[in-house]
């Protein structure tokens, strides 16, 4: 699908972005892939491990429509990954993270559509389902906007995607480093804010795969979960200290005790394909229905039970302490 064609990635010097950009250099003969950011330091270093020639960097921000569109010229597929994520700092910076995650999106989705761009996927979080922090809210608007995409596009336009899924093991920010480096400095009792909580669990190369299979599956509006395990934040402080002393530093503001990706709320909308969920939009597209039983790969999918929900604390596939124990030592 990629092969002889020019990518832009918004938010591309992040750990997905690196990521993203190493998978396609390997495994396709891309024509152009424009990294998009706003950070010229991380992308100065990301140029000194990334020399390839159909590699692009554009300095700019998705609060900028203006330099969006301009660098969205010629551009076949768009990823979209730039996004404020921080929850507490979304909570006290509530007008910045607005500004980048909503009218980023808006402004990503209307470039695309200026552009002509043929298909974008946009990376959502599980704190966008049912949310109660600030940031899962703007990733819930943002969702809304790139599935309404569609409609605005109109039939032979733009198809836009979205691709929601939980924490990444090792991503910038994540939990994994700041325990490695409190351990580094010989801490004995690792900070967790509730000794109950769980969460969805996807490693970062996991997650970029199931993007770039998604440009093929999809038709347009769909929220795209895949299935991964959950985990016991005990179990994590076991498997990266080799016990479970902690000190519990209580919930995070907007923090929750467990993640949802498909609420039940959505049930009705949800399918259930062999590795992955598709909620379905709630609107119609075109003036026509899409079988979303049925993707591009043709893949089947049927509905889920009436109040199904997808849900950390509840779901059936948990890794073991062993099995968090004997992940790659590189990411624990």
């Amino acid at each position: 699908m990629f092969d002889n064609k020019t990518i832009l990635i918004t938010g591309g010097t992040g750990s997905f972005g690196q990521c993203f950009i190493r998978y396609l250099l390997k495994h396709y003969q891309v024509k152009k892939l424009i990294v998009f950011s706003r950070d010229e330091l991380k992308q100065f270093e990301m140029q000194q491990a990334f020399n390839h020639p159909s590699l692009r960097y554009f300095i700019g921000d998705v609060r900028d429509k203006e330099r969006l569109i301009t660098a969205m010229q010629g551009v076949d597929f768009v990823v979209h990954a730039a996004a404020l994520k921080q929850v507490p700092a979304a909570e006290y910076n509530p007008m910045e993270c607005i500004k980048t995650n909503i009218l980023g999106a808006q402004n990503v989705v209307e470039a695309c559509i200026q552009n002509k761009v043929k298909r974008v996927v946009a990376l959502s979080t599980d704190k966008a389902a049912n949310p109660v922090n600030l940031y899962g809210a703007t990733k819930l608007a943002s969702d809304k906007l790139f599935v309404a995409g569609n409609n605005i596009a109109g039939a032979e336009g733009t198809r836009f995607a979205v691709v929601r899924y939980g924490n990444v093991v090792g991503s910038r920010g994540s939990v994994v480093p700041y325990f490695r480096k409190l351990l580094a400095e010989g801490c004995q009792a690792l900070p967790v804010t509730h000794p109950d909580m769980t969460r969805f669990w996807l490693r970062l190369e996991e997650g970029v795969e199931f993007v770039v299979k998604n440009f093929s599956r999809m038709q347009g509006g769909e929220i795209f979960v895949p299935k991964i395990p959950s985990i016991r934040i005990l179990d994590l402080v076991q498997a990266m200290s080799g016990h479970r002393e902690y000190e519990n530093i209580g919930l995070r503001p907007g923090e929750k005790m467990h993640e949802v990706m498909v609420p039940e709320e959505v049930a009705h909308q949800t399918l259930e394909f062999d590795d992955h969920y598709v909620i379905a939009p709630p609107i119609k597209f075109f003036e026509k229905d899409i079988n979303y039983q049925l993707n591009k790969l043709a893949e089947k999918g049927r509905p889920v039970a009436d109040k199904f929900e997808y849900h950390s604390g509840t779901n059936p596939e948990f890794l073991s302490l062993d099995e968090l124990i004997n992940l790659d030592k590189s990411t624990l």
